[in-house]
């Protein structure tokens, strides 16, 4: 799952080509001339760094790349920063003198003390012995892990080296010659189209059976494949890795944010001239657990049902899901982005993105004639403006995920911590230093943007601060004050139905039957009839007076059974108690259905008065009153209908009173996971309150329907509900 290079080993800063197209100070520049390092010797470079021949760059000019052997990090330089190098240890001035009579490049002093900055920002430069103390000073103030910092960064991210595979993978290099043929790729690539078209064939099998392994032992398989597909993964990156000749340092677990993820150290693959060598180590990774994918998916599909069949599904699903959604994306620093920099041969592209995104947001929202980074042509330049907004959107939106995720996992009081731990780390602090930035270049800033962001800051302030929110709204449904909805006594066979329309006290509205209490009535007739004819004949009998007695108890009880039955057939007809207008709620109803008792059969409601039962979010309630005049809008229609609320439940209600509102019948309110196993049970998803309002303007269409009621209510501003919602949040969350 990690990227075949993961964050600590990529290239960590890039400075590149010659920076000729930028303005220089002229010679007699003060600030330049005052600079006292001019006249100062550079500090001298690490002796165990190594200086790498990278090949040849996108713009033709030879590069380079500086190997720290102690972080295992490679820096990418260009050929006016390696001519400095080869003359390092003289005075800046000496060094651009040097350069520009034995080269063709016309350096400048303060470029070299920019890659002078460069060298000591990375510490590439030997310490003298005012840092060598420094260090030791540090060193003798006790373990780092007994400081705060320590264990942010250690919770973050932090490695577990496991196995250093070199022998091993050398000699599983040597015996898998065969895997990188094109006649192998071939046959993997036609078998994966072949399962791939043979499951969708069968694809409501597929779906079913992933949907049925949704169970505890289910996600353990899961669980297991997963981690069978990542080292297939990881091996993948490092077997192609040593069959270019590029030393796997080591393999194990990297955990960010306490989640474990596979990693493979191929740093050493800046080593490589070609792009083309670092995009095979990078793409090996995606391209293994895509084969994998493939085959199981094939595999799948010819097996019957067994382990076997189990263990091929999970690692299809795994690994089709997890490569293409998490891996492919170029947005973090996984294999999608190492591809994609490997294919643009453009190392650290995130930060050089990101580099001229913050100088395109300063000259345009602040008029800072900020230099760029570096010189790109315009539409070059605009596609990494873009990609740099396109990956901080996509990390806000990951982070905050992280950052729920983190406080849903813990306990409260840790995971409240964790919570703004994640926030203030990736969110707030990237933020507040491009502000702090900002605030630092204001001077720089002409009248006129000033006066803009003081104009904006305004007419935010007053949109947060006046209270011009003077409604609170919610899905509701308008029904009759008196109605009736009419449901089977028991389960039935429809027999007839009234249609639609205005119907009169005593109007048979359902007829229904059920043969079994036909049979036994008309059993309980016949048994009657027999016991008549029984007692007829006991007037020649001497003995009549004493059977007479038993058959007179059995025919009674008979009677009553029979006059039982036809109760509950009488109840297989429902009427109207009172004049009304009759609606059915099932018009696919047909006679002969067999109905159950659990399903509304129609709705009888009195057409004269009209109330509307709606629910608010519990975070607006505080703002509505009884009282307050109302409009509902149905749907479908532009002219509300008018009203009065005239009740507020007093407590949240989880209980969905009316049906329509479900969004199993295309509602807004959505149910929880409980009711959608119990077809039966309305359980609200999030809890809200029931507010009850009487319609004054007529209702013409005398129906019931869904719709959206507005409240007039107590304004408030952007700031105030703001306010009310922290404090709602905290006073939640205050109870441990």
């Amino acid at each position: 799952m990690a990227p075949a290079t993961n964050p600590a080993t990529t290239v960590a800063a890039t400075v590149t080509g010659n920076r000729d197209d930028q303005p220089r100070p002229p010679a007699d520049d003060p600030q330049t001339s005052l600079d006292p390092r001019l006249f100062a010797s550079v500090p001298p470079l690490r002796d165990d760094l190594q200086l790498v021949d990278a090949g040849i760059g996108r713009s033709g000019e030879p590069v380079w790349s500086i190997e720290d052997p102690v972080t295992n990090r490679f820096y990418r330089i260009g050929w006016l920063e390696f001519e400095c190098l080869l003359r390092w240890g003289q005075t800046p001035e000496r060094i651009c003198a040097q350069v520009s009579t034995q080269t063709a490049l016309d350096p400048s002093a303060e470029q070299v003390l920019e890659l002078l900055d460069f060298l000591g920002r990375h510490q590439l430069l030997r310490p003298d012995r005012a840092r060598i103390d420094e260090m030791a000073a540090k060193a003798n103030q006790g373990s780092p892990w007994a400081s705060v910092t320590w264990w942010l960064h250690h919770y973050l991210f932090f490695r577990l080296p496991l196995v250093h595979p070199q022998r091993g993978l050398q000699r599983l290099a040597r015996v898998t010659p065969w895997l990188f043929t094109r006649t192998c790729v071939a046959l993997v690539l036609v078998l994966t189209v072949s399962g791939l078209l043979m499951v969708m064939q069968r694809w409501d099998l597929f779906t079913h059976s992933v949907v049925e392994a949704f169970s505890f032992s289910g996600l353990v398989s899961f669980a297991c494949a997963l981690v069978v597909a990542k080292s297939l993964h990881e091996l993948g990156h490092a077997l192609v890795a040593t069959r270019l000749g590029v030393k796997v340092a080591h393999m194990g677990v990297a955990f960010i944010v306490l989640w474990p993820m596979l990693y493979t150290d191929t740093g050493e693959s800046w080593r490589l001239k070609g792009a083309r060598q670092r995009l095979a180590i990078s793409s090996a990774g995606i391209l293994t657990e895509l084969g994998l994918a493939g085959l199981a998916t094939l595999g799948w599909v010819l097996t019957e049902p067994s382990a076997v069949n189990s263990a091929l599904l999970y690692l299809a699903t795994t690994s089709w899901v997890l490569s293409l959604a998490l891996n492919a994306s170029p947005f973090m620093r996984f294999d999608g982005y190492f591809i994609l920099t490997d294919l643009l041969d453009f190392p650290n592209l995130h930060e050089r993105a990101g580099g001229q995104a913050r100088t395109w947001l300063r000259r345009r929202l602040l008029g800072l004639d900020d230099a760029w980074p570096e010189a790109f042509p315009p539409r070059r330049r605009a596609a990494l403006v873009g990609f740099a907004f396109l990956t901080w959107l996509y990390r806000l939106v990951l982070f905050l995920g992280i950052a729920i995720a983190v406080y849903a996992l813990f306990f409260k009081a840790l995971g409240i911590v964790l919570f703004c731990v994640e926030i203030a780390w990736f969110i707030i602090m990237p933020i507040t230093r491009e502000l702090s930035h900002w605030w630092s270049r204001r001077q720089n800033v002409s009248r006129r943007y000033r006066l803009g962001w003081l104009l904006l800051l305004l007419a935010l302030i007053a949109l947060a601060c006046i209270p011009w929110r003077t409604s609170v709204s919610g899905p509701g449904v308008i029904r009759a004050e008196h109605e009736i909805t009419f449901y089977a006594p028991f389960p039935a066979r429809l027999q007839e139905r009234t249609p639609d329309g205005q119907v009169s006290s005593g109007t048979p509205l359902i007829r229904m039957t059920e043969p079994d209490i036909q049979l036994d009535l008309a059993a309980q007739q016949s048994h009657l009839v027999n016991l008549d004819a029984e007692l007829a004949g006991l007037l020649d009998n001497p003995q009549r007076l004493a059977i007479d007695s038993a058959a007179r108890a059995r025919r009674n009880l008979g009677k009553r059974n029979m006059e039982a039955s036809q109760k509950e057939i009488t109840r297989l007809t429902l009427t109207a108690p009172f004049p009304g207008q009759w609606q059915q709620l099932n018009t696919e109803l047909a006679p002969g259905q067999w109905l159950s008792s659990r399903e509304p059969l129609g709705v009888l409601l009195d057409p004269a008065h009209w109330v509307i039962e709606a629910y608010i979010d519990q975070d607006q309630i505080h703002r509505v009153s009884v009282g307050n005049p109302v409009s509902f809008f149905v749907e479908g229609q532009t002219a509300p209908l008018k009203g009065e609320l005239i009740d507020i439940a007093p407590t949240r209600s989880t209980l969905l009173e009316q049906p329509m509102l479900a969004d199993r019948q295309g509602g807004p309110l959505t149910l929880s996971e409980s009711s959608r196993d119990q077809p039966s049970e309305l359980r609200l998803e999030r809890p809200l309150f029931a507010v009850k309002a009487r319609v004054d303007s007529p209702w013409p269409e005398s129906r019931q329907a869904r719709g959206q009621l507005h409240v007039d209510a107590e304004q408030e501003s952007l700031v105030g509900q703001f306010g009310n919602w922290i404090a709602a949040i905290f006073i939640r969350e205050s109870g441990f």
